[in-house]
């Protein structure tokens, strides 16, 4: 019996027995070796943390805010932040550790060579980690962007010949009808003078429609007003950004009782109810056509839609300036910032230090396109550095809108094929200038977004002949 059975019985006010005094010693022992194995657990992570921390030492690291906050909190989501995240990248041209509160390091990779372990690894070796895309879960699912193992290489595997750009041609015709309803909408508002309009609203409600019906071929009418689906997904990308700055809100069971958190379920909600209806309309549709004559519906429209590639009726590559300023744009305002990687194994850099496992690695890809050791005159807008006549000698991963390696961004080529036509379109009609009464101030979250818009001035131009 331990000594400590009597004790305990007389404090309860139990009658000595000989079961009780087993029964409580065998729950004290039993009690006893849960803590010490949470105590050595415990002793076990101190220790892996403390060698953790020797092995980042090489590593150069910006001043911390605290010893408890460290860098959170010194970089925000807003203009000033990005200003002060470009000042200390000028001076660390290659990595840097930051401090998430007083136990979580992060690598910042800026620069080509180091980023090329990273994403070029396998998506065994560098999965997306759990901490921050564990944060889009609950909204985006189980789906392409967030799943891992089998479950992706099956998923990408056959995804992939879908964006092919043979496979997009049929999509050309979509887009340019999305871009003609836009393109009307502007003429009714400018009334056949000068107007200023902000295309985030325009090009985001324009981009929902040919979404929608790209892939589901429904028409939901969403560019004569402002959706509350967009809404819903604006406000979604703004919690789960501003859930990274605080530093309690990364535990589930705080955050959900938080406001922010009873916001973020209901906004998750409408976005998936919307899905969900869209998803159930073209089923019903299907089921009540009958498959056969479905398929036999869309046979031919390949050949149907081959005439409405733009300008010269050509291949869109047949773009080249259009596309070289596509391409600075993004190299100056790539849409995603960063992305992170988790290393499940050592990895290491080309200067001979190690990255250690389990350590997360933030990818900057706005830091890697305005790294002035990559890019010189960085911050200047200058298409002909994407001159396919006049090739510079760059990594390839220098330039990562769409990320890069096993886990880069599927659509891309959907994208860059949409850019094309929009921009193609929007120049034959329509003469732009920046509004320079409204400062564009960048707001990096989910994606690239601005504080207050991004507008210009739209005049209409006279019809061709």
């Amino acid at each position: 019996m331990l000594p400590i059975t009597d004790h305990l019985l007389h404090l309860l006010g139990l009658e000595k027995t000989t079961f009780r005094m087993y029964t409580v010693s065998t729950l004290l022992l039993l009690l006893l070796f849960f803590l010490f194995r949470l105590l050595l657990r415990f002793l076990r992570l101190c220790r892996s943390f403390y060698i953790t921390c020797r092995r980042l030492r090489c590593f150069p690291q910006p001043p911390r805010r605290n010893w408890l906050l460290g860098h959170l909190g010194m970089y925000l989501p807003n203009e000033a932040g990005l200003q002060d995240e470009k000042k200390v990248l000028d001076n660390m041209h290659h990595i840097l550790l930051v401090w998430m509160g007083p136990v979580l390091p992060l690598l910042v990779l800026v620069h080509p060579d180091y980023i090329k372990p990273i994403l070029g690894a396998s998506a065994a070796i560098a999965p997306k980690d759990d901490l921050f895309y564990g944060f889009l879960k609950p909204w985006l699912g189980d789906g392409l962007l967030l799943s891992k193992g089998d479950k992706w290489s099956r998923h990408r595997r056959l995804l992939t010949p879908a964006f092919h750009f043979d496979i997009l041609k049929p999509y050309m015709k979509i887009f340019n009808q999305c871009t003609d309803i836009m393109h009307a909408k502007w003429r009714r508002l400018a009334e056949g003078s000068v107007v200023s309009l902000d295309m985030f609203e325009h090009i985001s409600l324009m981009t929902l429609d040919s979404l929608q019906k790209c892939v589901f071929s429904y028409n939901s009418n969403c560019q004569e007003k402002m959706s509350d689906y967009i809404s819903a997904i604006i406000e979604l990308s703004a919690l789960a950004v501003r859930r990274q700055y605080r530093l309690h809100h990364y535990l589930d069971f705080i955050y959900y009782r938080s406001a922010d958190g009873r916001r973020f379920r209901q906004a998750c909600d409408m976005v998936h109810h919307f899905t969900t209806e869209v998803i159930q309309e073209r089923r019903r549709a299907l089921h009540q056509q009958g498959a056969e004559a479905w398929l036999k519906s869309k046979q031919g429209k390949t050949l149907d839609f081959i005439d409405v590639l733009l300008l010269a009726r050509d291949d869109l590559t047949q773009l080249p300036f259009t596309t070289m300023c596509i391409k600075e744009s993004l190299r100056q305002y790539p849409p995603v910032t960063l992305v992170s990687r988790q290393c499940t194994e050592d990895i290491k850099l080309p200067d001979g230090r190690i990255i250690p496992k389990g350590i997360i690695c933030l990818v900057s890809i706005y830091g890697t396109h305005h790294n002035p050791t990559v890019w010189p005159d960085s911050k200047v807008y200058n298409p002909y550095r994407f001159d396919p006549d006049n090739p510079q000698q760059r990594s390839p991963l220098a330039y990562v809108p769409f990320s890069a390696g096993p886990r880069n961004c599927i659509g891309q080529s959907f994208a860059m094929a949409e850019m094309r036509v929009v921009v193609a379109l929007t120049l034959l009609r329509f003469r732009l200038s920046v509004d320079r009464t409204r400062k564009v101030r960048r707001k990096p979250e989910l994606i690239l977004r601005t504080e207050s818009g991004i507008w210009l001035k739209v005049e209409p131009l006279p019809p061709r002949a």
